[in-house]
């Protein structure tokens, strides 16, 4: 933007408030820019189970990575929550009143996520379902 005040002035109570407008609609219009995605993708790696009753894994490096892999598929599931979410408050501040009748959708889908168990984190095949390390 264009500043209006003279270099070798002070800024008057004008060019303070234009200023600060200019920051403030920059910070606020982020809810009208287009959703950013991140070209990001790591390997899935097979699962890998404990092995003996001691707790030791029969393929140490491959149960590592499996846990690497199940954090992964809980962040995944935590970050969809939470944009989810965003989703409903967006659609509520732009709705205003009638966010029963237009945001009917993005709640139910907010909803049929959260009452997940896991919030719909992706969990392996376990051999003995007892065993369920999920969060």
């Amino acid at each position: 933007p264009v500043c209006c005040c003279n270099s070798n002035s002070r800024p008057t109570y004008l060019a303070r408030a234009y200023h600060l407008s200019i920051f403030i609609l920059s910070t606020m219009t982020d809810m009208y820019d287009e959703p950013k995605t991140s070209g990001v993708s790591f390997p899935a790696y097979p699962h890998s189970e404990r092995g003996s009753a001691r707790g030791r894994a029969q393929d140490p490096v491959g149960f590592l990575l499996s846990v690497e892999q199940r954090a992964r598929e809980r962040q995944v599931a935590y970050e969809t929550v939470r944009l989810l979410r965003k989703d409903v408050i967006d659609c509520y501040r732009k709705e205003g009143v009638n966010h029963y009748d237009n945001c009917k959708d993005v709640t139910e889908t907010y909803y049929k996520v959260v009452v997940k168990r896991d919030v719909g984190q992706v969990q392996p095949d376990w051999s003995d379902k007892s065993k369920h390390e999920g969060f």
